[in-house]
C-alpha cells in the first residue's frame, strides 16, 4: 500500500488534510458474508486459486475498513472544535489505484474492484464536503481545478501536490470524476476536521495505536466489539490520545508508528507481537485523561456513552493485562480510568442538563 509517511514532508500535510487516510478501500464487488469464493474477474476470466485468495483477501479488507469510516465520520467531523491543534481542512475521501497494492493484490485490487492505472474514490467520509457534493466510492478522479489529475505507480503523491493549493486558498474544490464511464463535474466543500487517519490493523492481536496522526485499531479489536457504538468506545479514546499529544509526552511516536506502519501491510511481521512491541504501558494519569475527553467525544458525536463502562470491564476481564500486545496490557489502569469514565457520564449529563456546551 501507498503510505502517506513515506512521502516527502511537503507532500505528507496535504495528503492527511486532503485525503484524510492512508488504506480506505471500495466497497467490494459483492457483499460480505455471501457464500462462496471469488472464481472470476467481472468479465468472466476464471481466476488462478491464488489469484481468488487475493481478492477475497482485499474483499474483507475492504468491509472492516468501510465499517471504520462509518464509525469514525461523526466522531472526526464533530470534534473539530476540540481538536485545536489537529483541525484541518478535509475533503473527506479517500482514493487509490492498483499501484497502491504490492505485489499479487495490484492485480487482486483490478478484479475485486476494478482498479486501474486512474485513482478511484475508495471511501467517503459521511458528513463531509465530499458526501454532500454526491462522490461515491468507484468514482474515478479525472481532474481537479480544471488541472488534469496524474496516472499510475505515483498518482497518489502528484494529486496530493494538486489538492493541496485549492483546499488551502478556496472553500470548495472544483472535481472531475468519470462515473460509469460518464464525466461528471463536481463543487465539494471543504470540512473542518479532526485530521487524523483512520487505519486498519491486518494483525489478530486485540488492540489499537495512536502515534500523534493516525489511529488503528486492529482486525482483532473490530472482532471483539459487538455493535459501532462499542467500535467508537475504542476509536474516540484512541484518537484522544492523539489529542492530548500522549504519544509525544511518551516520547513513543515512532515506536507506535512503527507498529501502525507494520500492521498496515498486506502481509504484516507478526513476530514483533510476540511481547510488548516496545510500547510501555500507559500511564495512569494519561489514560484518565483519554478516557475523559473520549466520553465528551462520543457525547458530541451523538453516540450512546452509558455502555462504556460495561464495554471495557467486558474487555479488561477477557483480555487482562497478562496478555502480550493486547489493549489491557498497554493500559493496565483499568479501575481509575473506570472511575473516570463514570465521571464524565455524570459531568455530561450535568451539562446537558443545563444546556451547557460539551467541553471537558
Amino acid at each position: 500500500m501507498i503510505r502517506f509517511e513515506r512521502l516527502r514532508p511537503a507532500v505528507l500535510g496535504v495528503a492527511i488534510a486532503v485525503l484524510l487516510a492512508a488504506c480506505g478501500t471500495q466497497a467490494p464487488i459483492r457483499q460480505p458474508g455471501m457464500p462462496g469464493p471469488i472464481t472470476e474477474t467481472p468479465q468472466g476470466t476464471p481466476l488462478t486459486p491464488q489469484m481468488s485468495a487475493a481478492a477475497e483477501t482485499l474483499t474483507r479488507m475492504a468491509a472492516l475498513q468501510d465499517r471504520l469510516y462509518r464509525v469514525a465520520a461523526p466522531l472526526l467531523i464533530d470534534n473539530a472544535a476540540l481538536c485545536t491543534k489537529h483541525a484541518r481542512n478535509l475533503l473527506g475521501f479517500t482514493a487509490k489505484n492498483r499501484h497502491s497494492y504490492p505485489g499479487i493484490y495490484n492485480e487482486a485490487a483490478h478484479v475485486a474492484f476494478g482498479m486501474d492505472e486512474r485513482l478511484q474514490v475508495t471511501a467517503v467520509l459521511a458528513g463531509s464536503g465530499a458526501a454532500k457534493a454526491g462522490l461515491r466510492p468507484g468514482d474515478d478522479l479525472v481532474a481537479a481545478g480544471g488541472k488534469p489529475l496524474p496516472t499510475g505507480a505515483n498518482a497518489l503523491a502528484g494529486a496530493a501536490a494538486i489538492f493541496g493549493p485549492i483546499v488551502a486558498s478556496q472553500s470548495t474544490l472544483p472535481l472531475s470524476i468519470e462515473r460509469d464511464g460518464r464525466p461528471r463535474d463536481l463543487s465539494v466543500p471543504v470540512t473542518r476536521a479532526c485530521g487524523f487517519g483512520i487505519e486498519l490493523g491486518n494483525a489478530d492481536n486485540v488492540n489499537a495505536y495512536a502515534d500523534g496522526a493516525r489511529v488503528m485499531v486492529t482486525r482483532g479489536m473490530l472482532g471483539v466489539t459487538r455493535s459501532d457504538t462499542e467500535l467508537a468506545y475504542v476509536l474516540a479514546r484512541t484518537m484522544a490520545h492523539n489529542m492530548l499529544e500522549h504519544a509525544k509526552v511518551q516520547r513513543n511516536q515512532a515506536t507506535q508508528g512503527s507498529v501502525i506502519d507494520n500492521l498496515t501491510r498486506m502481509t504484516p511481521d507478526t513476530a514483533m507481537l510476540g511481547g510488548s512491541a516496545g510500547i510501555k504501558p500507559m500511564p495512569a494519569n494519561l489514560d484518565v485523561a483519554a478516557d475523559r475527553m473520549a466520553i465528551f467525544m462520543l457525547a458530541r458525536a451523538d453516540y450512546d456513552i452509558e455502555g462504556a463502562p460495561g464495554f471495557w470491564k467486558r474487555l479488561a476481564a477477557a483480555y487482562p493485562a497478562s496478555v502480550a500486545n493486547g489493549f489491557t496490557a498497554n493500559h493496565p489502569s483499568t479501575a481509575a480510568r473506570l472511575t473516570a469514565i463514570e465521571l464524565a457520564i455524570e459531568d455530561v449529563k450535568s451539562k446537558k442538563g443545563g444546556k451547557k456546551s460539551l467541553v471537558p
